[in-house]
This record gives C-alpha cells, structure tokens and sequence, in this order.
C-alpha cells in the first residue's frame, strides 16, 4: 500500500494536531537569520492540514534567537536578563513573521505566550485550556510560545518540548510532532558513533534504552533529543501519540498521520504495557523499517499514545502543569492505600519524612520510601492541606492526634485524593525499587 493509497482508505475523522518547531529549525544557526524556506514549507503544511478540517496548534520557539538576529549578536547571554532582553525584542517579530506567511493564505493565527505560573491554579488551567479550545473551534491556528520576556528558573517550562506536550493534553491532542533536525531517534548519537541504531516505533517508553547525552541542542536552542523523550513520556501517558521526524520536511506530517492512524490501532493496551526484550524491541523496530520503506513512507520514530481518558484533566494538571515544591516521602503502606484503585486520601500516619519547605495547596512531590533504606523513588504528585512545617509536626500520627499536635486540624487528610495524581504506570525504577524492599520484608 503507497502513501497516497493511505488517503484513500483513511476514514473521515479529523484529529487535533500539535506542531512543535525548535529555534534551529527556524533560525540559521550560523548567520542568526530566518530560515525562510523552512518556514515557508511549514506554513503551507499547516494550511493543508487546517484545509482538510484538522485542528492545529503550533508550538513555536525563536523568540531569543530572533532577537540574536536583531542584534547581531553571535551567540545567547548567559545572563537571564539579557536572554530576557533578547525575547522581548525578537517574540515580536517572530509573531509577526508567522501571521504575515499565514495571511499569504488567509489563515488567522492568535498568539498564546505561557509561563507555568499562568496554570499555577487548576482555574487558570481550564482558562488556557478553554481559549485553546475556543480558537480551534473557530478554525484560528494558535501559535504557542513561553514568555521569555519574563520567565525565570522557577516558572520555567524549561523548554519548549514539554511546553508543546503540556499544551497537547490541555487541547485533548491526537499527535504531537516534533520537528527536529536529523530524521528519527538513534540508539546513540550517529554523528559520533557509526554503529548507532534506528529507533522507530516504541510501544512502551520503560522499555527504551537510548543515549540522549552527546545530542545537546543548538546554539540558538534549548533542547536535545533527551527533551523530546521526556515530552514523548508526558504526551503518550496523556492517549497522545508523539512523534519525531525531520524539520526540513514538515509536508511529511499528513502522510505520518494517516500512516499512524492505520497502523497503531492494532496495537493492545496490554501490549503497551509488556515487557520487551532487546531481541523483540529489535525485530520490531526492524519490520517498522521494512515497512516504511515499503509504503514509501519518510523515516520518523513514533511513540505510541496510550489508551484515551486514562489520565483525567485534573491528574494532568497536577502531574505536569505544577512544579513541585517540595517531597513527601510515605511509607509502604501509604503507598498502598493512595495508589490502589478505590484509593483513599494521604494521611498523616504514613509520612515518614519531609523534603523542602512549601505552603498550603503548593504542588509536592511523593515519594516511596522504606526503613533500613536511604534510597527513595518518586511515585505521583500532589497539593497539601498543610504546610511543610506542620506536616513535618504531625507526620507519623493518627488523624485524632492532629488537631492536639497543632492545635487546629483544617482536614483529617494531608492531601485529598482528588489532590493526587500518579502516571498510569510505574517506571522501570520504581518496580525494581518495590521489588527488592518487598522481597527483603517477606
């Protein structure tokens, strides 16, 4: 089956498409001038795809890099201040570069600059999630970035990898790409090491054994392929299948998604789920190539989204909307009761221990721990009813005990259970942790 004979047995459902654009992908890295005809290529690909009654969203970097060409400078400040500097000046003239190649074809665009203090509420939250929505709806492609201008290390996506899978689960996408320089993800960096392998389709993210160190971003970029990996883990907890593929031909998007569409169906959540050997990641990722290659299809590694609806609104935002402040490290049997499926809330009795200093309803983190360990492993997220400084006085005590201990008890619960959120499955690390302290204790 060809390419163009995907299109004709696809079915008419539209899916809600994330575009992800790295700096380097926008900008020369050498001269710090706009790439054009990159961007030229991707805007018609956009049009297409708005014109054929997808919804799309594009996540945009170059604000800083824009404000490098502006200034002649040869590489970015170190300074926050003069990086910030450097957004203001060039975010403005990467919008309007974007709405005049978009208006080339009549297609309106809105501009959408976020920090993580603009969701830090769950009602800020549903906002930007609401005018996500409403801009899709009337046919206007949002053009995503994070605002530089006044961003610091504290209220910092990061990058905009994770910025792009965060707006992906706040638009209820169906995949995320990831344009990016070299055509797929490699076992290893192949500028460097001849014998690495193409990874191109991965089913369970636990699984992947890749070195992301020696591939760091740009000049002009933040990111690198260990960012992308991250966002991939974000998206495909969150049902979204995510993918990498080159920059240079984002024309290519379409044919991907059709592609994906025909053949990911197959796959079982319990196959998700399942262990794969080295030997099976192998053979799988070569039958994937034999396929591509017969279908004409361009090379691209696909992550493939988990089933829909397993994370709710609410858990996303709270595993990946919020920074944690702080850690609270419980004990097995906390473990246990918060994380089952009719789970219970956080009580203090469980906690043994508190990391950092935080205040009432800040995000924490929670992590597993065991006596005769110094080793702990996070497990989940959550807000608390109380601050570190009065967890850290009642940890360890009944409930009845806490209202004695503080002299007031706002709730018998540390942490409701609408206020905990956990991926839907365990990292290789935390089942190896379980394992070995559970096996010790019998």
């Amino acid at each position: 089956m060809a390419a163009e004979e995907l299109h004709e047995t696809e079915d008419s459902r539209k899916f809600t498409i994330v575009v992800k654009l790295g700096s380097s992908s926008i900008v020369d890295e050498k001269t710090k001038e706009p790439k054009i005809a990159n961007i030229t290529q991707v805007v018609e690909s956009l049009v297409k795809l708005r014109r054929q009654g997808h919804k799309v969203v594009l996540v945009s970097s170059g604000a800083i890099a824009m404000g490098l060409n502006e200034t002649r400078l040869d590489k970015k400040p170190k300074r926050l201040a003069a990086k910030q500097a450097l957004a203001a000046l060039g975010q403005g003239k990467l919008i309007s570069l974007w709405d005049n190649m978009f208006r080339y074809f009549q297609q309106q665009t809105a501009q959408i600059l976020l920090t993580r203090n603009d969701i830090v509420d769950f009602s800020q939250f549903k906002n930007a999630e609401n005018t996500l929505s409403e801009l899709l709806n009337m046919g206007i492609i949002p053009i995503v970035n994070e605002n530089d201008t006044i961003s610091t290390q504290e209220i910092k996506f990061g990058d905009n990898d994770t910025l792009s899978a965060i707006t992906a689960g706040m638009v209820n996408a169906d995949y995320l790409f990831l344009l990016t320089d070299v055509s797929c993800l490699y076992t290893d960096n192949p500028r460097v090491n001849p014998e690495a392998k193409k990874v191109l389709i991965v089913k369970n993210l636990s699984n992947l054994n890749v070195n992301t160190k020696s591939g760091a971003g740009s000049s002009v970029g933040t990111g690198g392929m260990e960012t992308k990996l991250i966002a991939a883990d974000l998206a495909t907890n969150a049902g979204i299948t995510t993918i990498i593929c080159h920059s240079n031909h984002p024309e290519n998007i379409l044919d991907i998604v059709h592609y994906s569409h025909e053949f990911d169906n197959s796959y079982r959540y319990s196959e998700l789920e399942s262990e794969e050997t080295e030997e099976e990641f192998s053979v799988s990722n070569l039958k994937e190539e034999q396929r591509l290659q017969e279908l004409n299809m361009p090379l691209h590694t696909r992550f493939i989204g988990r089933p829909k609806n397993h994370v709710k609104n609410k858990q996303f935002w709270l595993l990946h909307g919020l920074k944690p402040k702080g850690s609270l490290i419980v004990d097995y049997g906390c473990f246990l009761a918060i994380t089952r499926q009719n789970r219970a809330g956080l009580l203090p009795v469980g906690i043994i221990e508190v990391e950092g200093n935080f205040n009432q309803l800040e995000c924490i983190e929670l992590k597993l721990g065991f006596k005769g360990s110094d080793k702990t492993v996070a497990f989940g997220r959550g807000r608390c009813n109380y601050s570190s400084g009065e967890i850290d006085k009642i940890k360890g005590l009944q409930s009845d005990k806490v209202s004695e201990r503080l002299e007031y008890c706002d709730s018998e619960y540390v942490a409701h259970r609408e206020n905990l959120a956990f991926p839907i499955h365990w990292d290789n690390e935390l089942l190896e942790f379980l394992k070995k302290n559970t096996e010790r204790k019998e």
